[in-house]
């Protein structure tokens, strides 16, 4: 009886694995292209969230900013506004002011989302300019530290402005989330309040995008956002007096004060074969009121001491500053206005200074 022929097993092997291979070759295939459709269907979600009616044009958007809970808001600033002349000044202006104001605290910023995002450089920059010490940690790694801390820096800054009308437009998680906007808004504040030697670019406005996550949906938005008036219309939400009355309510005895401020001024300066025709404009270089001083006083100012013919807007705010300095020497009370303010025709500033002057020494031949 012959044996009936065995059929090896290994025969049908090639072929299964064959088959198995092109299957799993076209499962693999499928699959990629269910991947692939997915994130084509992803970036066509995001492109015609950019391009809805809410958005007037595209905005590239970075990817941990399209990752959003649903009806979580994020902004963030137009890229274009961070190219503009007056946006890149104003940050520039701040920067320098703070490396100023911490210069004995070796600290430089060179970055305001980075460097002040978790209250270290806030904390020392209050504790300079407030002349007080806060009590926080001086270091903090973690997030919660850094959030309680700028958690005490903030309350003590509100405590600050809040009396003055100024509208709080930050808080611990826009800093922390280093919104620029935000962190602005504060630099701002701080350097009007604390009447900072610098000169902020007026009508600062940048666009700002915000964006939404609504129904599984991404939807942005531009909103224009002001960060910086003018610098009377902010200086004003800190005080006002007689002059603003005057200015508001009363400009034709506006003329009144003028002409008897020209008339104590030429008394004096008359001595020197000088004389003031406009308040406006003459005094906007310091060198009459560096002059004005020492005749009041009955000095002789070296003239290595001031510019006698300054020669930009640097040269004209050292000289009204010695001028301010000549006038605490003299026992008046550190004018209210800036040294830039006058510079920059202020006449509101230029009037206030006078005026004090006035009041002190009208009796004085």
């Amino acid at each position: 009886m012959s044996a009936t022929p065995v059929r090896s097993p290994t025969l049908q092997g090639p072929k299964m694995r064959k088959d198995e291979s092109f299957l799993g070759k076209l499962g693999g295939t499928l699959v990629r292209k269910k991947k692939a459709k997915e994130v084509s269907d992803l970036q066509e979600e995001g492109k015609n969230a950019i391009n809805a009616p809410m958005s007037p044009t595209p905005i590239d958007l970075h990817p941990e900013d399209t990752l959003l809970e649903e009806n979580e808001e994020r902004t963030m600033i137009d890229p274009n506004s961070k190219e503009e002349a007056k946006f890149k000044e104003l940050v520039k202006v701040l920067i320098d002011w703070i490396n100023e104001v911490l210069v004995e605290e070796r600290i430089i910023v060179k970055n305001l989302e980075e460097d002040l995002y978790d209250g270290q450089v806030l904390q020392k920059l209050l504790e300079t300019l407030g002349s007080r010490k806060l009590n926080v940690a001086e270091v903090t790694q973690s997030e919660i530290g850094q959030k309680q801390k700028l958690q005490t820096v903030l309350e003590a800054v509100q405590e600050l402005l809040r009396p003055q009308g100024w509208a709080i437009r930050w808080n611990v998680d826009s800093i922390h989330g280093k919104n620029l906007v935000a962190i602005l808004h504060l630099l701002v504040a701080l350097a009007m309040h604390f009447r900072a030697p610098i000169r902020l670019p007026e009508h600062v406005c940048v666009q700002v995008v915000v964006v939404k996550k609504r129904e599984g949906l991404l939807q942005t938005a531009h909103v224009t956002e002001e960060l910086t008036t003018t610098t009377e219309m902010m200086m004003g939400k800190f005080e006002r007096d007689a002059f603003d009355t005057l200015f508001d309510h009363a400009p034709d005895k506006l003329s009144v004060v003028k002409k008897s401020l020209i008339t104590f001024v030429n008394k004096h300066l008359n001595k020197l074969n000088l004389e003031v025709t406009e308040l406006e404009t003459q005094f906007a270089d310091g060198v009459y009121l560096v002059l004005l001083m020492g005749l009041l006083e009955g000095y002789f100012v070296p003239l290595h001491n001031f510019y006698l013919t300054p020669e930009g807007f640097e040269q004209k705010v050292h000289n009204v500053a010695f001028s301010f300095e000549l006038m605490q020497d003299g026992g008046l009370k550190k004018p209210k206005a800036r040294p830039e303010d006058i510079v920059n025709l202020d006449l509101k500033s230029t009037l206030r200074v006078l005026y004090n002057l006035f009041t002190k020494y009208k009796h004085l031949d």
